[in-house]
């Protein structure tokens, strides 16, 4: 196996990813970075090369307790969202970065389509928990009686 880092390895993933996804001034991409201690996001058009919206949990007005954790991803996806529709943009690309869409990346798009954006788009509903099932009672042993010849 090859000595590569993880972040090679997430570099090259990004690669891959960014060659299918591309953003457009009708469609821009929403491009999120993630670090250890903060998250990022921004809105590209591709096509001329612009930053047209972006949010970081590095802004004092977005700042909380932590810039890594849920809260934090939630507070920029919803900012990211805001600031977008606020320009007229209603439809994003999501770009991952690379990363699983699992956890912090997941509460940013996730905040960002219930904020508004990619209203066609579903929503995901937190899971409710099911309801636990009743303990099954002990079956009665049924003896059985040997055939006698």
């Amino acid at each position: 196996m090859a000595n590569t880092s993880r972040a090679e390895v997430r570099t090259a993933i990004h690669a891959r990813i960014r060659r299918k996804v591309k953003g457009d001034p009708e469609k821009p991409r929403l491009a999120i970075y993630r670090s250890l201690n903060h998250i990022y996001a921004q809105v590209i058009d591709d096509r001329n090369g612009q930053t047209l919206v972006s949010a970081s949990s590095t802004e004092k007005d977005l700042r909380g307790g932590s810039g890594g954790n849920f809260d934090a991803a939630r507070r920029i996806g919803q900012a990211i969202a805001e600031r977008a529709l606020a320009k007229g943009i209603e439809q994003v690309v999501f770009d991952r970065g690379g990363y699983l869409y699992h956890g912090r990346i997941k509460a940013l798009t996730d905040a960002a389509r219930a904020a508004g954006l990619n209203k066609n788009e579903a929503v995901a509903e937190p899971e409710e928990p099911a309801p636990a099932p009743e303990p099954e009672q002990p079956k009665e042993k049924k003896s059985k009686k040997k055939k006698q010849e």
